[in-house]
């Protein structure tokens, strides 16, 4: 058994008293407790690259914090344009076109009816092409009209036509809100009468 070192010989004559007396108790603890535990040669030659990348590397509260910030604000636009999107369920966005035929006011009478998409001012611009409608007498004129639930509902403009074979492209605009369902009659308006008067292009089915 190897003896520890000695006291005496470590602290010499200094200190004295009861300071001397703490440091033999605490000699006398070490002797007793003996040396520490070898470390075992893994972990005596330190840290190894398996090792380090072994560990799971810790998130920073920050980068958390962004990432849950982030994540808010996608949520947020979506719900905004689900929003936007459907404040008028009824509304329809998207542009068409309506084709028409005559009716027997006006049998040769071919029309296409193009609905754009709504523009900035909550307008619907239109383009209508038709051909077969006969010129009218001064002071008629043919007009486009929003059907809504089977009946004449508002005028989107009125134009003229110079003869069955000349054809006519006019620009034309609703400013209502166009829902599912809605479509549109051509009618003939003529002088001194009121109301949509009589329809000479209806949708073809």
């Amino acid at each position: 058994m190897t003896r520890g070192p000695d006291f005496d010989e470590l602290v010499g004559a200094e200190p004295a008293g009861d300071e001397r007396e703490r440091l033999r108790r605490t000699h006398e603890l070490l002797l007793t407790a003996g040396p520490p535990p070898e470390l075992p040669p893994e972990l005596e030659a330190g840290p190894t690259l398996a090792m380090t990348l072994g560990r799971r590397p810790r998130r920073p509260r920050h980068r958390m914090a962004m990432l849950l910030a982030a994540a808010v604000a996608v949520a947020a636009v979506f719900l905004c344009g689900y929003v936007v999107g459907n404040r008028n369920s009824g509304s329809v966005a998207a542009a068409r076109t309506i084709q028409l035929h005559g009716t027997s006011a006006a049998p040769a009478a071919l029309a296409s009816l193009q609905i754009e998409r709504e523009d900035a001012a909550g307008n619907w611009p239109m383009t209508l092409e038709v051909t077969g409608l006969p010129a009218l007498p001064e002071g008629s004129r043919y007009g486009l009209y929003l059907v809504r639930s089977g009946k004449e509902w508002e005028p989107c403009g009125w134009f003229a036509v110079s003869g069955p074979h000349a054809g006519a492209t006019v620009k034309l605009s609703a400013p209502y809100d166009i829902h599912r369902g809605d479509t549109w009659v051509v009618t003939r308006q003529d002088a001194g009468t009121r109301g949509h008067g009589e329809a000479v292009l209806r949708p073809t089915v």
